[in-house]
């Protein structure tokens, strides 16, 4: 059975790729000792290098040189240029199982207003770091050539959260602090009024994606503000 091996890449992403079985003999815990330093410069190399150049303009010797490995070493640890393109695309979704996982386990605040504040900040703060939209950028330029992976991507990634955030406003309003019916909608509402404006500008401008801490603190805030007014408790 494949194992997952985390890697954190220098565009600052968290990425998991699947270690395949051991084909020489050596144990999983050796394999894996023997391969965590190749698999963890491949994966950023190619990371920097899709991220940058795209797919077209991406190739095994770009990223075979920057990895400082062999092509060989490439094809062996992932197969081709697709299914290593694949393995991050789907692998960078670690970042949303994160924050979902976070959602679920957060402590409980009868101050709804500030944990919804929490929330937003954090939701806002890691959709719109740099290397998430360029991602995401990359991902929708590359849907029409690959629309399994797009909207597996989709699935796993933003689809994730939003299931995440609606069982998240379904416990706060269990517990009377908000005012929910249908716990899926309210997350597209508080969703859209935390991210709608700042990413459909980040995805058209990268001078966009440069909004300051403050900045994103305000919208978030804002946003949690007007999504309240439609759904606090009584």
């Amino acid at each position: 059975m494949a194992q997952r091996q985390p890697a954190s890449t220098d565009q600052g992403l968290l990425v998991r790729v699947e270690l395949g079985p051991a084909t020489d003999g050596r144990s999983r815990s050796e394999q894996r000792g023997r391969s965590a330093t190749r698999h963890t410069a491949i994966i950023q190399a190619a990371t920097t290098l899709f991220l940058r150049n795209g797919y077209q303009g991406t190739s095994i010797d770009d990223i075979a040189a920057t990895a400082a490995v062999s092509k060989q070493t490439v094809y062996k640890n992932f197969g081709d240029k697709e299914q290593l393109f694949g393995a991050i695309i789907l692998g960078v979704t670690a970042t949303a199982e994160e924050f979902a996982d976070l959602l679920a386990n957060a402590p409980e605040d009868d101050d709804v207003e500030a944990e919804l504040r929490t929330i937003a900040r954090r939701y806002l703060g890691s959709v719109m770091r740099p290397q998430v939209l360029q991602l995401r950028r990359l991902v929708i330029a590359e849907a029409g050539r690959f629309p399994d992976l797009a909207r597996t991507y989709y699935e796993r990634a933003p689809l994730r959260v939003l299931n995440a955030l609606a069982a998240k406003l379904g416990r706060l309003a269990e517990r009377g602090l908000l005012r929910i019916d249908d716990p899926s909608t309210a997350a597209d509402h508080f969703a859209f009024l935390i991210l709608g404006r700042p990413l459909d500008q980040a995805m058209f401008s990268a001078e966009a994606g440069s909004l300051t801490e403050a900045e994103l603190n305000s919208v978030a805030d804002n946003g949690v503000r007007v999504f309240l007014a439609a759904y606090r408790a009584n």
